[in-house]
């Protein structure tokens, strides 16, 4: 299954670490800036109290469009960011089969 998390902070961060760690799926991320450059060079860690690790995403970008059609979209943006992206979000949205 090929699942996206819209918005690689802290909470989507979290999320595509797990998903990433237990390696079931192609987990791609949308991330901005210092975060996406972060997670390109460095990977994804996650520090926990009782764990830490690192994971790559098969992809991390911030134009979403060059992304293939995903079969799950997480959208973990903040609510006011979210309108301008709806456009992006649904791009990436695989037709119903």
């Amino acid at each position: 299954m090929k699942i996206c998390l819209f918005g690689a902070g802290a909470v989507g961060g979290f999320m595509a670490a797990n998903l990433l760690r237990a390696g079931r799926h192609e987990v791609s991320l949308v991330a901005r800036g210092a975060h996406l450059e972060a997670i390109r060079t460095r990977g994804l860690t996650l520090r926990t109290a009782h764990d830490s690790f690192t994971v790559r995403p098969h992809a991390a970008t911030d134009a979403p469009r060059t992304l293939p059609q995903q079969d799950l979209v997480i959208v973990t943006l903040k609510a006011q960011a979210q309108p301008a992206a709806a456009a992006d979000i649904a791009a990436l949205l695989a037709p119903a089969p």
